[in-house]
């Protein structure tokens, strides 16, 4: 799972790996996912989607209700308890432009042979580094 989030979603959606597992067993649970083990090594757990699961994950992708996004931006907290933007403002927009660079990056090298589902969210996240930027 942790190779699988880090080469896919990391980039704009934190995983917290303790919590991916325990999603996965409630899932197994309720019947979405199928787990086997793989016999060797480490005893790896291999999921995968049931149709029950198929379904539901279906059902999710269809649904247009909008959540609003929540900032939890550290920056932006510490400048309501009172940091000096002067100080503050340089580094996250270092920050940004590092994430800005290494999206662009990525869009060059890959953006050709992503899926379209997969570039949509490459091309929010680079419009939202370039917005962060003011680029």
């Amino acid at each position: 799972m942790k190779v699988e989030a880090g080469r896919t979603v990391a980039p704009f959606w934190q995983v917290p790996y303790a919590r991916v597992y325990a999603v996965c067993g409630r899932h197994v649970e309720a019947g979405l996912l199928a787990q086997d083990r793989d016999g060797a090594g480490r005893q790896r757990r291999v999921m995968r989607l049931t149709e029950t699961g198929r379904t539901d994950l279906g059902d999710w992708l269809a649904d247009t209700t909008v959540v609003p996004v929540g900032a939890r931006e550290r920056g932006m907290l510490k400048l309501w308890f009172g940091a000096e933007p002067r100080l503050r403002a340089p580094a996250q927009v270092r920050a940004h432009q590092r994430t800005f660079t290494e999206y662009e990056s990525l869009a060059k090298l890959a953006g050709e042979h992503l899926a379209p589902e997969h570039r949509y969210a490459l091309e929010f996240g680079i419009r939202y580094e370039r917005m962060m930027v003011g680029l």
